[in-house]
């Protein structure tokens, strides 16, 4: 006897069985004005993995100055990028691609049993929402995707956090699993290189910059694993494409503060190459799976600058993996090997 027919009729009906793979990303404002821009850096400037000061101390600097004027510069920035005909972010247009993409394979390989869906740590969908959503969809068990792929506590383990978090919410819990991170995995490394030779036809740069979001050097410091973890992709980056050491240099962006960050700081770096007579570079952000503010803002803007400014002549930025097939094939192995047991 199905579970079904054992139910009275004055019961809640629950959907059929399925499994939810849910796709995270960094996040986005709604919009460019003050106020949206104002909640969602509230959001991202009050999670304690990505600034850990005592409420006491930074609730205070955060609620005064920062939040009075950021809103303005960072809405000013976004404009510069946003997706005007969407009215909505590069970040977010770019996710719904790809998960437009994992959708269409997972469908082949497992039909309807799957759902994919996406949801952004900070702003909207928010975790809670999308992870009510699956349950309700019927999905009693479900895969947690952080598409970050170098493990960083203000990226993935923020991330999770948020997840376990919405599980709390729920009377009945899917079973939960989280995805790792995928910084070395070797088709990850080949969609990497293949991304390079495509942009640069082939071609080996004098200089190829791979610049990674930065984070205080304290968290290194700390145990996290990030800054080994780019280094490591970095270099296996370079060894798949066969070039000599010192082609690549591994850098960090998006300094925020006063106290030391991971180094060398990418717009602090591309300027000295430019000064030493390295006037042709590449640049490729490896730690973001799509471009947003970071890429198309900070690196195509304020750090390309910096290297022009400093005698710089020739900037080649290769675009993050996005929505590319051989992006979405990997993303696709790695929930296919996570779900095993489960399908």
């Amino acid at each position: 006897m199905s579970l079904s027919a054992t139910v009275p009729a004055d019961h809640p009906k629950a959907a059929p069985r399925r499994i939810g793979v849910l796709v995270a990303n960094l996040g986005t404002p709604d919009g460019t004005d003050y106020w949206s821009m104002r909640r969602y850096l509230n959001e991202f400037l009050s999670d304690k993995r990505v600034i850990d000061l005592p409420s006491w101390k930074w609730q205070p600097i955060l609620q005064g100055i920062v939040l009075t004027k950021r809103p303005f510069t960072s809405g000013a920035n976004y404009k510069t990028v946003w997706n005007n005909e969407a009215d909505e972010s590069p970040l977010m247009t770019i996710t719904k691609a790809q998960v437009a993409g994992l959708r269409e394979r997972v469908q082949e390989i497992w039909g309807d049993r799957v759902m994919v869906d996406f949801c952004m740590r900070y702003g909207n969908p928010s975790t809670e929402s999308v992870v009510d959503r699956m349950v309700k969809a019927g999905c009693d068990r479900i895969l947690f995707f952080p598409l970050y792929p170098q493990y960083a506590g203000a990226t993935s383990a923020t991330a999770n956090d948020q997840f376990f978090r919405a599980l709390m919410a729920q009377k009945w819990q899917p079973a939960a699993r989280t995805v790792s991170a995928y910084f070395d995995r070797p088709d990850y490394i080949e969609a990497l290189a293949g991304s390079v030779e495509k942009a640069l036809n082939g071609a080996t740069p004098r200089k190829l910059v791979a610049s990674y979001h930065g984070m205080p050097k304290r968290y290194l410091m700390q145990g996290d694993p990030y800054h080994c973890q780019c280094q490591k992709t970095s270099r296996l980056l370079r060894e798949r494409l066969g070039w000599a050491p010192e082609v690549i240099d591994t850098t960090f962006q998006s300094v925020f503060g006063k106290e030391e960050w991971l180094r060398p700081y990418t717009v602090q770096h591309v300027a000295e190459l430019a000064k030493q007579g390295i006037t042709e570079i590449a640049v490729i952000s490896p730690a973001f799976s799509a471009d947003c503010i970071e890429t198309l803002e900070e690196i195509q803007g304020e750090i390309r600058e910096a290297f022009i400014h400093a005698g710089g002549k020739e900037f080649t930025y290769i675009p993050c993996l996005n929505a590319e097939p051989a992006h979405l094939d990997v993303l696709t192995t790695i929930i296919a090997e996570n779900l095993g047991g489960w399908t």
